[in-house]
């Protein structure tokens, strides 16, 4: 079939980083926007913005239904939902199709077999996919600590709809996981709609490394290389790089032979990732899930890969494959992304808004992003702000480039991690490429600023570590 117009079901970064591939190909974009993101980057690219009455996700980025509405009347014939939101809900998927609307991504039935963790454990399993040793659904505590006793502790607590750090809990003992199992099935009934809840084996010194696929929908599956995501915080994702360093060549193919055995089991479409977690020490790795939807991360990947996934995306909407055809594209050289956060290190990484008054990323770099001095950053959705990657013909030159991008960006007008990832890319755990998911615990940040505490014709300023000074305003601090 011909696309001519695609519509972009979602804000930020990803929105804009999509709308950049549709004007390459010739393509008319229609973004979507709440009244909080009127005036976001996305909405002046693209070519046509129908605005979502309302500022909370469930009002606007969240309704299918008035999605699809704007979808109809702009004459899109196809909707791109990047990340996040409608990108994973298969009832979304299908009300498009019912639309006469293409849904670019995975079809539904890949969607729901994937989307719970259990459901995708069976799928791998009676595949040869390698599984952590873990249980099936989990009808209550008792259940838990008995599957617990059997796997051995330390175990992760997940919700089996979980997603993005959320519903997942380590339990030490059997206190902490009688502890946490309510807490978690709550977490993923009220996050997910599903407080289904099993049990997985915690690796203590892991890795997170995933493999980008992309599928015809008839079993035919290419690999494009892996990503090293290791460096996170909270279950959540800081720094990715492409290729994994360190990992042994005989792993780095079992794992992309893993990756394309579960995508031709479920004759996947589109593209997708799947997820392991790499035992560093043993040499071996676990399926984690499979993410049926663009990843925060592809960034990386079109890098080394000299590709542009989106455009994959949407001629395979478009039921175009040839570049499947053509020989599978080769790795070259090396890619960093950070992710950055309306966030305060200091004050445990809790979200922040208000007006951004600076913003400037040097031009050598690739940067996604939906904002620039005068952005308003609201508290109504996720606090990412941009997106960094660097490419470079080593890993060395790669990690000192980012190192760069990051001392010469500035973001001013509200608190973000920039100061706090200057100081991850530098430490050693990350430098040497001896990553794990708990590195960052070891990084400590030094705030350089000073917090308002009350203003006013004097002005009470807290001064780090903790001290309070009286400053008249207009008199600067000594």
């Amino acid at each position: 079939m011909s696309l001519d117009t695609v519509l972009i079901a979602n804000r930020g970064a990803i929105a804009t980083r999509i709308i950049r591939t549709l004007k390459a190909m010739g393509l008319r974009s229609v973004a979507v926007y709440s009244d909080a993101d009127e005036a976001s980057a996305h909405v002046a690219a693209a070519d046509v913005a129908v605005r979502l009455p309302g500022e909370r996700p469930a009002d606007t980025y969240l309704d299918g239904a008035a999605i699809i509405r704007a979808a109809l009347a702009t004459g899109a014939q196809a909707i791109h939902p990047g990340y996040g939101f409608l990108a994973e809900n298969a009832d979304f998927a299908d009300a498009c199709a019912a639309a006469g609307l293409v849904f670019i991504g995975p079809t539904p039935d890949n969607i729901r077999t994937f989307g719970l963790k259990h459901s995708a454990r069976a799928l791998a399993a009676a595949h040869g996919v390698p599984l952590a040793p873990g249980s099936d659904l989990l009808r209550d505590r008792d259940a838990a600590l008995a599957a617990a006793r059997s796997i051995g502790f330390p175990v992760m607590l997940k919700a089996t709809a979980g997603g993005g750090g959320i519903g997942m809990r380590v339990c030490a003992d059997e206190a902490a996981l009688a502890d946490g199992f309510d807490a978690v099935a709550r977490l993923g009934q009220s996050n997910f709609g599903d407080g289904g809840v099993f049990l997985e084996r915690f690796v203590a010194r892991a890795r997170h490394v995933e493999v980008q696929i992309f599928g015809d929908g008839k079993g035919r599956v290419l690999a494009l290389g892996e990503r090293d995501c290791s460096l996170q915080r909270r279950n959540q994702k800081v720094v990715e790089e492409a290729p994994a360093p360190g990992l042994p060549e005989a792993v780095r193919a079992r794992l992309i032979a893993a990756a394309v055995r579960l995508g031709e089991a479920a004759r996947y479409l589109n593209a997708g990732t799947v997820e392991f977690l790499y035992d560093a020490d043993a040499q071996d790795f676990f399926f984690l899930e499979m993410n049926t939807r663009l990843q925060v991360e592809h960034g990386v990947t079109e890098a080394v890969m000299g590709i542009d996934l989106v455009e994959w995306m949407v001629r395979a909407a478009a039921g175009d494959f040839a570049f499947m055809d053509a020989p599978a594209p080769t790795p070259s050289g090396h890619a960093v992304q950070v992710r950055l956060y309306a966030e305060d290190p200091a004050l445990d990484y809790r979200p922040t808004t208000g007006l951004l008054t600076a913003v400037d990323f040097p031009a050598d770099i690739r940067t996604e992003t939906w904002v620039a001095a005068g952005s308003q950053v609201s508290a109504f959705y996720d606090p990412m702000l941009a997106k960094l990657i660097v490419h470079a013909p080593t890993r060395d030159e790669a990690v000192a480039a980012m190192a760069r991008a990051l001392d010469a960006s500035r973001i001013d007008g509200i608190e973000t991690n920039l100061r706090w990832l200057r100081s991850v890319v530098r430490m050693p755990a990350f430098t040497s490429g001896d990553v794990s998911t708990r590195a960052l615990a070891d990084v400590v940040y030094a705030p350089r600023c000073i917090r308002v505490l009350a203003g006013g014709t004097a002005t009470s300023v807290q001064d780090w570590p903790g001290r309070q000074r009286l400053w008249a305003v207009g008199v600067p601090p000594s």
